[in-house]
């Protein structure tokens, strides 16, 4: 079984910085737009280098999408920066009408994200985005799991022609994806070969997959471990390709089950190849406040909940 390595905890919202800061510095037409949330998107590094391409837009999310989409028509490709409740549920219509339905190149960037958001409590915790954004014609919804992956998304992002949303978050979680890896939008990255149970894993939920894996392991169970970066467009044919071997899936994500990458798994199935299948998700439920820990263990959204969650849907079999 290969061993992933955690080569020190980051958080993704840095990795979004990181891709932003170099974005700035190799493509002219990249601009960011804030809603006064600069430091808690990690864009001081792209306002303090073109501050000419920087726009501070102050709490109006909704004329920041508007503004954004305008930049399009003049070949800007415009980077939105804040929190997932205030880039989607506050502007909905905005996104609709203005970026989804004219097909206009605007990078939606969302931190803070999920029940790990913490301590703001469920008014922050937006649990439902992944859902709302994947139902939007033409738009393309990305979740990344580490530093490393959300740096290499946002550096794609860029090269990619249409609306996305990108999605990551506030603490510090595993970096163990490569430095220096290709990201290609809508492919899965298969990560352990397993012949028992499928596991299929969005987020920063796919570290603990992969903790999850090695737990089975030592029980005798072989984990076929995938990484769905991209929920919209699914990887269809690496879903069905693990489930053929195993017979079973467990999805998990850091997202009400309702809409988010469980459902869209789920209908990949009905259409294909119906197996049993397990979720590990929030329950139709908001979030309260408390560490990203407690809450993690609460909801179930562990390392833990993915094995019990396998064991039950491999008994289904």
């Amino acid at each position: 079984m290969k061993k992933y390595i955690d080569s020190g905890k980051k958080d993704t919202r840095s990795g979004f910085g990181a891709g932003l800061t170099e974005l700035g510095a190799s493509n002219p037409n990249v601009v960011a737009l804030c809603a006064d949330l600069i430091g808690s998107l990690k864009m001081d590094d792209f306002k303090k280098n073109h501050p000419e391409r920087f726009f501070q837009i102050g709490i109006a999310e909704a004329n920041m999408m508007g503004i954004a989409a305008g930049m399009t028509i003049g070949g800007k490709i415009p980077f939105t920066g804040t929190f997932a409740n205030f880039s989607t549920g506050r502007v909905y219509d905005q996104i609709r009408q203005s970026i989804a339905y004219s097909n206009k190149n605007v990078k939606i960037c969302a931190s803070h994200a999920g029940l790990t958001l913490g301590e703001d409590g469920a008014t922050h915790q937006i649990l439902e985005d992944i859902g709302l954004m994947k139902m939007l014609p033409g738009m393309t919804v990305i979740n990344t799991c580490d530093f490393n992956q959300t740096k290499a998304a946002t550096l794609a992002i860029a090269e990619h022609n249409g609306p996305v949303y990108l999605r990551f978050g506030r603490p510090k979680v595993a970096n163990f994806t490569d430095e220096n890896q290709l990201f290609e939008i809508g492919k899965a990255v298969h990560l352990l070969e397993g012949t028992d149970v499928t596991i299929v894993a969005t987020g920063h939920l796919v570290w603990e997959a992969l903790e999850a894996a090695e737990t089975l392991n030592k029980q005798g169970i072989s984990a076929d471990v995938v990484n769905i970066h991209t929920i919209k467009p699914l990887d269809d044919s690496a879903i069905l390709k693990s489930v053929a071997k195993t017979g079973c899936i467990v999805t998990a994500e850091e997202h009400n089950f309702l809409g988010g990458l469980g459902e869209s798994v789920a209908r990949v199935l009905a259409l294909n190849d119906p197996k049993p299948q397990e979720f590990i998700a929030t329950q139709d439920t908001f979030g309260e406040s408390g560490t990203p820990e407690q809450l993690m263990e609460k909801y179930g959204l562990n390392a833990d909940a993915i094995v019990k969650a396998s064991l039950k849907v491999i008994s289904r079999k």
